[in-house]
């Protein structure tokens, strides 16, 4: 175990193994490299990610435990479902993931604590849903984004990043909704939520050690995933 991050190359950052991060749940592990597409994956497939927020150099975290949903132990509490019965909105996969990392980050640039998703990781993430890495799942009523959430699929594990709600429950329909999806994929998958809050809890998640993460992100990240899904009302899920 590191007392101090590794400092990485810009132009040729090489990660260190995720047990070498700072002794501390959200795991520091490196600090500088850059956001280019192959670095992004090659820290996914790791397990490893960046948060940080503007004016600080780029950080790169592997949180010990990590927060994983098993999508077919996703908890849909009775509100949950009353909302889906009487819900009027649509689902759908990839139609507007700029729009949805651009919400995401601007309800939380309104909160208290800010957000780490700043302009350089919107360009990031958007070039990563072009060469079809990044994903999101959104929600629709009348014609309006109310809802989604976005991340990073590697083989058969979605990386979880931000998600959203303009309305009761949207963020939530679009979390069972992915974890439908993940479901019907015929073999095990796994949603990464990276670090556990409550929110997430409600829905499912459970912290397993980092190690025990890492072994079946192993097993997971080169496994194929069809995103097998046609844009369909909320009502029905489940």
């Amino acid at each position: 175990m590191h007392e101090k991050p590794t400092f990485l190359n810009q132009n040729d950052p090489v990660f260190p193994h995720p047990e070498n991060a700072l002794k501390e749940p959200e795991g520091l592990l490196a600090i500088g490299g850059n956001l280019k597409s192959d670095t992004l994956l090659s820290a996914y497939r790791q397990g490893i990610f960046p948060w940080y927020e503007h004016g600080q150099p780029i950080l790169w975290w592997s949180p010990d435990p990590r927060a994983i949903i098993y999508p077919e132990q996703m908890h849909i509490s009775r509100s949950l479902k009353k909302s889906l019965k009487r819900s009027d909105c649509e689902v759908r996969i990839n139609t507007a993931f700029s729009s949805v990392i651009e919400l995401c980050a601007a309800l939380r640039s309104n909160s208290l604590s800010g957000t780490w998703i700043t302009h350089e990781m919107k360009h990031a993430y958007n070039a990563l849903h072009r060469e079809g890495h990044a994903h999101s799942v959104e929600i629709w009523q009348d014609r309006v984004l109310v809802g989604g959430l976005y991340g990073v699929l590697v083989g058969r594990v979605f990386c979880g990043e931000s998600m959203f709600s303009l309305v009761r429950d949207a963020s939530k329909i679009a979390l069972v909704t992915l974890a439908e999806i993940m479901s019907r994929q015929g073999g095990r998958c796994l949603i990464d939520c990276q670090v556990s809050n409550n929110h997430l809890l409600s829905m499912g998640a459970v912290t397993i050690p980092r190690a025990d993460f890492l072994g079946k992100l192993t097993a997971l990240k080169d496994k194929p995933f069809e995103w097998n899904f046609e844009h369909k009302p909320c009502v029905g899920l489940n």
